[in-house]
């Protein structure tokens, strides 16, 4: 099973709406088949292993991260098609949770005399499923929030200078963390100012994330990186009834896709905005700022995973905090993370907290 969910991670960031689910065909103490979702969610993880495994499937144990499909979609069910490969024995973690399926996979496989047995791996599996699952749960993709500050908590000089706090190798794993996931998110202040790519870099061919900006009345540059390469890399920009229609035409006249999202006052409602993207198949969204989006989500409670970078100078006060306001009176009102994983990355410290 370790293995399986080995092979799953090399799917995230690749599949939605679909799970990042992996595969393992065991005949004896031999691996005859391994799979793992492929990019934009088929074929399945299950369809990948038995090809590859053959007629050594028959009598086999199939290890898969996430209870095999039952419903008749783009693909046939992957439960049918380890009853007809012949597999004597599946072994998962949990069952999948989509209406869909809940259960009947399972069902499929036992009524065929196939043995199942679940539970293996499930803590595991949960996590790296869990943008999936919140997903289904809550109709909203697991947001992941990134800050890189100083020791002191800034983001950039007085002056607006941010480049670079933390070194390449914190560079690099963020990076890698935006393939893993469905989009990178900024606001609309992070846009204008820094005129980011978001793109992954580094890291060979692969599906690029969806990258989205969060701007009520669509005032982005429409000659920077992101409008330039709209259709190469598609750009999602959530907006308010209020963004004037020219400027919608020009933004969908460049490729982006718009999504329309309610108002709290004289912002966009976060809420609104997290799950027009769960609404769209988005499972795992990592945010990268700027501070006044970051306090906004946080204070929302939207906020699933904390992802920080602490480097080893200081800005002092004139320094850019690195979130905006919380409205925070009294230390019980502060959102509180549990502490998950602390390391150093080259000349940098990673902390990672998740929702309690």
């Amino acid at each position: 099973m370790a293995h399986a969910l080995s092979l799953g991670r090399r799917g995230m960031g690749q599949t939605w709406p679909n799970p990042a689910v992996g595969c393992v065909i065991v005949q004896g103490a031999r691996v005859v088949g391994r799979g793992w979702t492929q990019p934009g969610g088929r074929p399945h993880a299950e369809t990948e292993a038995l090809a590859q495994a053959g007629e050594a499937a028959r009598g086999a144990t199939a290890y898969v991260t996430l209870e095999p499909c039952a419903h008749h979609g783009a693909t046939p069910p992957c439960a049918e098609a380890l009853i007809e490969a012949g597999v004597a024995r599946v072994v998962a973690p949990f069952s999948d949770s989509d209406p869909r399926v809940s259960g009947r996979g399972f069902e499929m496989l036992r009524a065929a005399g196939i043995a199942v047995t679940t539970g293996v791996g499930a803590e595991l599996a949960e996590r790296d499923h869990a943008g999936f699952l919140h997903r289904l749960q809550t109709g909203r993709p697991q947001v992941t929030l990134k800050l890189a500050t100083s020791f002191d908590g800034r983001i950039a000089t007085a002056t607006g200078e941010s480049q670079w706090i933390t070194g390449p190798a914190a560079r690099a794993w963020v990076h890698a963390a935006r393939g893993r996931s469905d989009a990178v998110m900024v606001g609309a202040g992070t846009a204008r100012a820094d005129d980011p790519a978001l793109t992954v870099r580094g890291l060979g061919a692969r599906r690029q994330p969806v990258r989205v900006v969060i701007s009520r009345l669509l005032d982005l540059p429409l000659m920077g990186q992101l409008a330039r390469t709209a259709r190469e890399v598609p750009v999602w920009v959530c907006h308010g009834p209020d963004a004037p229609a020219e400027t919608r035409a020009a933004w969908e006249g460049l490729g982006a896709k718009l999504l329309p999202c309610r108002l709290a006052g004289r912002q966009l409602d976060p809420v609104s905005v997290i799950e027009a993207l769960g609404a769209e198949g988005l499972t795992r969204v990592f945010c990268e700022g700027g501070g006044a989006l970051a306090a906004t989500l946080l204070g929302a409670g939207l906020v699933d995973e904390l992802v920080g970078f602490t480097a080893g100078l200081t800005l002092g006060a004139e320094g850019r905090p690195g979130l905006g306001a919380l409205g925070v009176d009294a230390l019980s009102e502060a959102p509180r993370f549990e502490l998950v994983e602390t390391r150093p990355v080259g000349p940098d410290v990673l902390h990672i907290w998740r929702k309690g």
